[in-house]
Order: structure tokens, then sequence, then C-alpha cells
């Protein structure tokens, strides 16, 4: 198979779908890997460790046109859309219920994608999201502190406190994977932290785990409004998967909040889980609603991009070999789907049709069962 690796394009993000050591492992499986050049960079590597590797240097019109797959990080970009053609696999992040642009233009493709975002593991978890979760519920909590600054617009607060000053307030909403690794963060500066989620498994967890140095709230109306108000910094970190987040911080519940305080919306990605919160780059990514600084960057790990690109690689490479191996089967890449249900959960988008439920309920398409694809 010959697969391709076109350099990300989208504002600041210095990820890349393969570092030279999966380079590395793809063509000792027998494939041709080629790297658009300086795709690398941002991670510190140079297309001489790519060549190292076994992989050849392109550019990103070549990639696209003579690759049998295109392996990226972030979801491809208008022009990038452009050149996608029937037949060809993508596979990366693409979140799609909250985006019917794209997702008209890659059914317009005739393309075959496979989201990391919904690709499963056992007992329903998400393997592919999950290292991006954390890397992205550590940074929430470092983006957030630095928003409360008075220099960036924030109330000047301190998370961790002084002694003799009261330590700031932290409300995490969700308690999945962000959710627990921002409450870490928080409870690791010493902010007096909440963390509220609907499933009383997850919240008797996360007690156990932090025992007194955070508390847990069941996510309802009236806790959550009373969680929000009081907060200096909330942390939004609410996925339901594949489909677009609930709005669960609404306009109104801004005018209870403190003036200077902070919403993170690590869900933007999936259209935000704050009424009023719309995607920023790392840029320019604050902006400020009725008083409160919300920060609502929609690649966050891409600001630590070599910590996230090889904890990315890690989950990905593996989904990666099964479809290229099986392309050159009897039968195809289909096989792979096949022999791995959590892979085919991936499936988000085949030759004109929706075949992600969620993604079909929430942009009005009928949706292509996978069996059908796979009979």
């Amino acid at each position: 198979m010959r697969i391709g690796c076109p350099k990300e394009v989208k504002v600041h993000e210095y990820r890349v779908g393969l570092t030279p050591e999966s380079v590395r492992e793809l063509v000792s499986h027998g494939h041709e890997v080629w790297i658009e050049s300086e795709a690398g960079k941002g991670i510190g590597a140079g297309d001489a460790d790519y060549e190292a590797a076994g992989g050849h240097i392109a550019d990103a019109a070549t990639i696209f046109a003579q690759c049998d797959m295109v392996v990226k990080v972030k979801e491809p970009q208008p022009h990038e859309r452009a050149m996608l053609r029937d037949g060809q696999l993508l596979y990366t992040y693409l979140h799609l219920a909250p985006d019917p642009q794209q997702t008209a233009e890659l059914i317009a493709s005739g393309v075959t994608a496979f989201a990391y975002e919904t690709v499963t593991g056992p007992g329903g978890s998400l393997p592919l999201l999950r290292p991006m979760s954390q890397v992205a519920g550590r940074m929430a909590i470092q983006a957030g502190a630095t928003a409360l600054e008075k220099e960036h617009g924030g109330r000047g607060v301190l998370l961790g406190g002084v002694p003799g000053v009261m330590p700031g307030k932290v409300a995490v909403i969700g308690g999945g994977t962000v959710g627990f690794n921002a409450a870490q963060m928080a409870v690791g500066l010493g902010a007096d932290t909440t963390i509220l989620d609907r499933d009383p498994d997850v919240l008797e967890r996360l007690g156990i785990h932090f025992e007194s140095r955070a508390r847990t709230r069941f996510s309802n109306t009236a806790n959550l409004a009373d969680s929000v108000c009081e907060a200096d910094l909330v942390i939004g970190a609410v996925l339901v998967p594949g489909a677009a987040a609930p709005k669960l911080v609404t306009r109104e519940m801004l005018g209870c909040m403190k003036p200077g305080a902070v919403l993170v919306d690590v869900a933007i990605d999936q259209g935000g889980c704050f009424e009023t919160s719309h995607p920023t780059t790392h840029q320019d990514p604050t902006f400020v609603v009725n008083g409160i600084v919300h920060y609502c960057v929609a690649n966050m790990p891409g600001a630590v991009a070599r910590t996230s690109t090889y904890a990315l690689n890690n989950v990905t490479l593996p989904h990666a070999l099964r479809i290229a191996d099986a392309f050159d089967q009897p039968g195809g890449w289909k096989d792979a789907l096949r022999n791995d249900p959590h892979l085919a959960a991936g499936l988000n988008i085949h030759a004109g049709h929706v075949t992600y439920p969620a993604v079909a309920d929430e942009l009005g398409y009928d949706l292509l069962p996978l069996a059908e694809i796979l009979a």
C-alpha cells in the first residue's frame, strides 16, 4: 500500500500523522510511505530522519493524488478536501457532528474516512482519543491558569493560593479522561477542586482516587449552576462519542459568575459544551462574553506537538497497519474491519454515504449500515 502523510496546515498545528519510527514500521511491513517535506518539523523530525526510516519526500499535491491512504492528525482543511478522491482512504481525527460543511465535502469526494475519535476499545473505551484527552485535560488547567492572570483578562487569581490567601476554585464538568486529568492537575496545584458527573460509578471512582483532595457532585441542573457560579475556572470536559456535545453552561449562567472568571471548553472539537463557545486558535486563544474569559482552542494538544504526536502514534499505528496489511489482500481493507469490530467503529464516511449513526442523526443524513458495506 502507498501511504501518504501531508504536513498539517491548521493554524498553529505542529503535530504530524506519522513519526519516523512509525514510517519505519510501515516500511518493514512492505508498504511505501510518502511524507510531505517538513511535515515533522514541529516535532523535531527532519526530512532526513524520514528518509533514513525508508520514507520518500513528496509535496502535498502528489501525496493526495497518488497515495492509497492519507494519514493526518486534524480534519482535512477545505483545500485538502478538494484533493481527496473517490476510493481513497483517509485516517485522521474528523469530529464531523458539529461540522456539516466538512461532512458534505467528504461525502462529495467519494473518500472512505476513518475517524480516530470513534475507534473503540474493550468496554466501549476510545483508545485513539484517550492520549489526546489526557494531554488536553492537563493543558486545560495550564491554559486556564494563564487566562486567569490579569494580563490576560482574568480575575488575577493564583489557583494554588498562598499562605493566608484562599486558593482558586476549579469546577470540572465531566469525570472522564479529560476531566480526570484536569482534576489531577488542579489538585496538584492546590486548587479547590470540584468534579461533576452524572454517572454514580464515575463519581465513586473519582472519590476513591482523590479522597479529600477534591469534591465530587452529581451533575444535575442545580448543582451544575451552583458550581459554575462559585468557580474561578470552569473546565468543560463532556464527551458524547461521535456526537455534538450538549450545551451544559448557558449564556444565562454567565450572569452569576465572577467577572474575569475563565471557561475552558475542551469539548469544542465536538461543538463545545458552553452555549457561548466558538472555536479559537493558539494564535488568538481567548475571547470575552459578559465579562467571562473563554478559552476554546480546538487543537489544544498541538501546542505540545512532540509529546502529543508520539502519544498519538502509539495508538493509531496498530490500526493503520491493520488497514494497510489488508489492503492488497483479496478482501481488501474491508477484511480489516471484518476482523476488528473496534476499527470498524471508526468508519464514518464511505463512498458518498455517512456510516456512523451519531453523525447521521446529528446532520440529518441517511445511514449506510456497516453490515451492508461489509456484506
